[in-house]
């Protein structure tokens, strides 16, 4: 689906419930989007914003409770790769909001065990763009899963690019086998990064060529991320060069962030991406 707006533009999928493209009018995209990405039936795209769901990362990383669910040894769940229903559009001379829904039943029983609605309401306006993925567990178990925005985005220099908002807060480097460390002052990067921090504050991504704020709401954790040379040079859709180009910054619900539903209960996990 395109979204062509005179304050702005916007292209989405409906395989993943997967934003590709935001811009306002005659200015650069807003997010990151391999060059090599391929769009085909059953297949992640390479940039934008993923959704990650009922679990992030690799199952054997996840709570017992989420874990326990998972029938396949594939990271990041299926929402990204499932074919998610339109729901509603509404539009107006300043905003656009496009509404999709996942029905997760008995047809991904081979992978995962649970009955859960999934609504992605997409906003976009002139001032930014909001993401937000409601859960309501239609099952009578509780359900426990975790979740991320695994949002791409561009910059012309990753050295001399930062994140603004974590000083002060712990993570976990999973380059360093997992192992728990303290923020001192902003992110920067110096080759492969990889890290969940236990925050959920707003941030700002500070780059040569932007100003972007993050605000995030129901997270308390946010996964940073940029696969370095050797990495790049490794995964599939994305050019050896690109690392200099791109960083994550996933809103989530991760590790000892993740969240319990009982029948009925639903939980928002959004992030509204807007600019200084």
């Amino acid at each position: 689906m395109e979204v062509h707006h005179p304050l702005f533009r916007a292209q989405l999928f409906l395989q993943g419930a997967h934003l590709t493209h935001f811009a306002t009018h005659d200015k650069p995209d807003w997010l990151w989007l391999s060059d090599t990405a391929r769009f085909a039936t059953g297949r992640a795209i390479r940039g934008g914003i993923p959704v990650c769901w009922p679990w992030f990362g690799a199952p054997e990383r996840n709570p017992p409770e989420v874990r326990k669910r998972i029938h396949t040894n594939s990271a990041h769940g299926f929402a990204r790769t499932a074919l998610w229903k339109l729901e509603d559009v509404r539009e107006s001379a300043h905003e656009v909001e496009i509404c999709l829904s996942l029905d997760a039943n008995d047809d991904f029983a081979d992978t995962w065990e649970g009955h859960a609605l999934l609504l992605a309401t997409f906003s976009f306006s002139v001032k930014g763009c909001q993401i937000a993925l409601t859960t309501t567990n239609l099952g009578a178990a509780p359900l426990a899963f975790t979740q991320a925005l695994h949002t791409y985005l561009p910059t012309p220099d990753i050295h001399r690019t930062r994140i603004e908002g974590l000083a002060g807060a712990d993570y976990v480097d999973t380059l360093l086998d997992w192992s728990y460390h303290p923020q001192h002052g902003d992110v920067t990067f110096d080759g492969e990064t990889d890290r969940i921090y236990e925050s959920g504050a707003p941030m700002v991504v500070a780059s040569p060529a932007s100003r972007r704020t993050l605000n995030a709401i129901g997270s308390d954790s946010t996964v940073v991320w940029n696969p370095g040379p050797a990495k790049a040079r490794a995964l599939s859709d994305f050019p050896d060069s690109g690392w200099k180009s791109m960083l994550c910054v996933e809103t989530a619900n991760a590790l000892s962030d993740y969240r319990v539903l009982n029948e009925g209960q639903s939980h928002t996990l959004g992030v509204l991406i807007g600019r200084i």
